[in-house]
This record gives structure tokens, sequence and C-alpha cells, in this order.
């Protein structure tokens, strides 16, 4: 089995409506032909240099031998624990390959003082790092990797023998890099970060820790030619439309994992068609549920469901009453599926799905606060410990916390969502990741759930550019630890800090409403706030 897609109800109504003409006009040949006019003349420029995923498979088969031969070199060292410094694609894509082999891989996607300090305290002398980085310059793994160089030194390490490079060839990283003796893997530049996964910047960290990466080529590989022919079947166009041709009507996808093969795809999923179609204010929302969340129960209208099943049968039509769609197959096809599926729904949305021109706004931002480090701006209030800070529109008619979450909700509209964006520690509070049902149960709309900054290179493209039809709710906290960036003017709490609070004012800019709820004291916090949920 590599590819499996069942479809009903409106999303089948969709697939019958839409993909003949999509059959029509040789999109899936023209994608797989690498046509840059597909997605209009205005995305021609960009969509030129981003099409290089669908050689990924003949691409990337020479990087097999040499990372198995790293990896057995790192292993006759004692080395046989890896962690990945990468953000956004660069870290999501190993993250679910890793945990579908069931193989242990430590992502260090953040910025958090507590959980950058943990990971350094894990097995440092048995130890290699991947820096993944397409642009070369991104401030999170640069922090990342100057901490592991002077931990490495620190132990009588030397940082070259155990730090790995994965970059675009000529970015800032890979000129420093080769100069200071790393080794480096540069991948294919004309594939986008959210579009990698069947690169250097999925297939490195997965081998070294231990995949059979091969294997994984030999799964996408088999799906190739079913995307690429022009017809009816194609399960790119089919899954392409229908996730998107049921827009504006329902333009919220929840994905949901019914199955067991295929571990944490979801959030594979979620940031590739967040950032690919979240902009010009349309998009298509992905909301990443599990099986029992309050969302399913309710059956909202706006809603489509696709659910991650073990195996979808063999017939794409189906007359099943719940309208979901279901899809099944190995990772390494339902991979290739999906970006062709997302490029498909871009043609369909008249977006360009290769670009994220609202993902810089909070990296400015960002760096405007780190620049300048100004003190916090004052607590509106603080309630039993809780810092609460928000836009006028939620903060000027609240009391206490209960209330803010209160007004907060109120601000959806009937059509809109829930953004918690949890800059934590998630390694020590991953309970926190439970206050997204208890949002949903009280809300009655979809709530999204993120770790704070790594969703910033993903979905906060959608939060900005899509429907602005979203609130946000803001957890942060305060570092009891911080912990210092050799040879940065800042900390990692500096940085935590102005990356949550750069992006709270981009969103306000864009009339969002925003709470801000700032934990002093995590542990007592957290129990707190769920109290104040309800």
């Amino acid at each position: 089995m590599s590819f499996r897609i069942s479809v009903s109800g409106a999303a089948a109504d969709a697939v019958r409506r839409v993909v003949p003409q999509l059959v029509a006009d040789l999109v899936a040949s023209g994608i797989t032909g690498q046509d840059a006019s597909l997605w209009g003349p205005a995305a021609e420029e960009e969509s030129a240099k981003r099409l290089g995923w669908t050689e990924a498979v003949a691409v990337s088969r020479p990087l097999v031998a040499e990372i198995e031969a790293l990896r057995e070199q790192l292993e006759a060292k004692g080395v046989d624990h890896i962690v990945l410094a990468g953000m956004g694609g660069s870290s999501l894509a190993p993250e679910v390959i890793t945990r579908t082999a069931r193989v242990g891989l430590t992502v260090l996607d953040s910025t958090e003082p507590g959980q950058v300090r943990a990971a350094l305290a894990d097995r440092l002398g048995r130890s290699a790092l991947v820096v993944s980085s397409k642009s070369g310059s991104t401030v999170e793994t640069d922090s990342q990797r100057r901490v592991y160089e002077r931990a490495f030194r620190d132990a009588g390490i030397d940082p070259t023998s155990r730090i790995i490079v994965v970059t675009d060839p000529g970015s800032p990283l890979d000129e420093s890099a080769r100069a200071a003796g790393y080794r480096v893997f540069n991948a294919d530049p004309t594939v986008g970060g959210r579009y990698s996964a069947l690169t250097a910047f999925g297939l490195v960290p997965s081998g070294l820790a231990g995949v059979d990466i091969a294997e994984i080529l030999d799964e996408a590989e088999t799906i190739e030619l079913s995307l690429a022919v022009d017809t009816a079947e194609n399960p790119g166009l089919v899954l392409g439309a229908a996730i998107a041709a049921t827009a504006p009507l329902r333009d919220k996808l929840a994905i949901v994992a019914d199955g067991t093969h295929v571990v944490g795809f979801a959030d594979w999923a979620e940031q590739l068609i967040a950032e690919s179609t979240g902009k010009k204010g349309t998009g298509i929302l992905p909301v990443v549920l599990d099986a029992e969340a309050p969302e399913l129960a309710a059956r909202l209208p706006d809603v489509q469901v696709v659910r991650l099943v073990d195996d979808a049968g063999d017939e794409i039509f189906v007359d099943d009453p719940s309208g979901d769609i279901r899809v099944s197959g190995t990772l390494g096809a339902q991979l290739l599926v999906w970006e062709y599926a997302t490029a498909v729904a871009g043609r369909l949305l008249g977006i360009n799905p290769f670009d994220q021109p609202d993902v810089e706004s909070a990296k400015i931002a960002a760096r405007g606060l780190l620049d300048a480090r100004p003190e916090p701006a004052p607590a509106a209030f603080v309630a039993d410990g809780i810092e609460v800070r928000g836009t006028p529109d939620v903060i000027g008619a609240s009391s206490d916390l209960a209330s803010a979450i209160d007004v907060l909700l109120e601000e959806l509209p009937p059509n809109g969502y829930l953004s918690v964006q949890a800059y934590v520690d998630r390694v020590a509070h991953p309970e926190l990741a439970g206050l997204r049902d208890a949002l949903a149960t009280r809300a009655g709309r979809p709530v999204t759930f993120g770790w704070g900054p790594r969703f910033l290179h993903s979905t906060g493209q959608f939060h900005k550019g899509g429907p602005a039809v979203g609130v946000f709710l803001q957890i942060t906290e305060v570092a009891d630890d911080d912990l210092e960036i050799p040879e940065r003017p800042f900390t990692f709490g500096q940085l935590i800090a102005a990356q949550a609070s750069g992006d709270a004012s981009v969103l306000a800019d864009h009339g969002r409403p925003v709470l801000t709820l700032t934990l002093t004291e995590p542990a007592s916090n957290i129990p707190t706030l769920f109290d104040a949920v309800g």
C-alpha cells in the first residue's frame, strides 16, 4: 500500500467538480515538469525557484550513502545521540520521520532557556548537533549552535567533530561553517523549507539518528508516477481539491490521527498547509486534533475533517454520512502527496503557495526589540501570579483572569478560530497543551495550539496573512534561570521574550485581538490557568 484516499459529502462533490478541469489544464504534469506559470503571473518569479521538491527523490539518493557513512563514523566515536537545531519545516519533517520510525531524536526548536539548558545537559559527551537553516541566518539556530559550541569546548570536545550543518549553498552559514571546518551538507536551493522533507533537511538528522532513509525515498518513489499523470485518480489532485475546493464555506481543515502507522504527521501537514495557503486574506486553516477533540463532536459547518487512517480503502468515492476525508499510506508517499496537494490547493485558491510574505514582519519586530531591549510594558493587572497584558479591546473590559479570557472568546466571530501560542518550555510543561481542548469546549470554535517560537516559521504566516477571523492567546513565562548566548548582547530569555512581544505587536497592528498571560511561577500558575478556563 502506497497511498489511498476516500472522499464523501462536500469533499466528494468538490473533487467531482474541480478535478476534471485540473486534468484538462495538465496541472499534475505541469507541477512535475516545474511549470512556474501554474499559479499566475504574479507568482511566476517565485515559483520558478521553488519547484525542486518534485525531483527530491532522485536528487537526494546520493545523500543516503554519505549520511550512513557519517553515522558509522560518529557511532565509532561513541556518539549515539543526535540533537537537531532547526525551526519550522527544518525541524518538523525530521520529527515526524523519526517518530514514525520509533528512533530517538532530540528536537531543539525553542529559545526557551530551560529547554535549551535541558538539551545541553542530556548526554552531551555522546551527542552530535545538526544545525539546519536554509537561509543560514536564522537567529534561533545561530543561538543554539553558539551555545553548543561553547558546551563542547568546555567539555574538552572539538566542536568540528560534533556539529553538522545543513544549509543552502552560498548561505552565510555555509561559508562560515566550511571556513571553521564543520561537515556541511548543502540542500537544494530550489526547495522551500516547508517542502524540504525529502531533501537534506529532512534526511540528514533522521538518517544520523538511525532511520532507514533509503526506505523513505523508496516509499515516495512508489507514488511519483501517479502524481505526475493527468488523470482523475491522481492522488495529489484529489486531495488538493478535497481540502481547498470546498472553501470559503469550509476553510478549516481538522487533521485527525486515527491510524497508528504514521506518528506526528498532522503537525508537519499543519505547517505545510498554513504557511503555503494563508495569505492575501484567504487560506486553509489546519487544526491538529486528537480523536476525542470537542470540534469533532460539534461538526462545525466550516470545518472539513481529514482522518489519517491505517487503510482508507480502495474506492475514492464512498458513501459516508460523516463527509470525512480518509487518507492512508506510507510516510514517504504521504509526504510527497501532501506537497503536491498543497501546490494544487494554492492554484485553486488563487495564491502563491511558495512564498511567505508575512513571516518576516514578526522577525523584524523581534529584532527591533532585541536591539533596544526595552523594559517589558507594565501588566494591566496581575492575577494569582499571572501577569495579564493585551490589546485594548481585550484588556479594557477585563478585571481578572477569568474575565480576560471571557472577553477574548467574545471577540471570536461566528467563523473565527482561537490560536493558543505557548512560549513555554514544552519539555518541562507538556501539560499546557491540554489547554487546547478546554478552550475548544468553552469557545465552541476551532482552536489551534502552537509552541513558540517554532510556529512563527510556519503557521505564523496564516495568523497575519490569512482570513482576519482569529483571536490570539499568548502564554509566556519568566525565565528563573536565564542562559547567555555566546558573543551575543542578548540572552535566550531576552530572545524568546522579544519574539513573543514582536509577534503580539504585529498581530495587534493587523487588528487581531491578543491576550498575553505571563507565568511567573509556571508550576503553580498552570493549574490556576486551567481553573480560569473552566
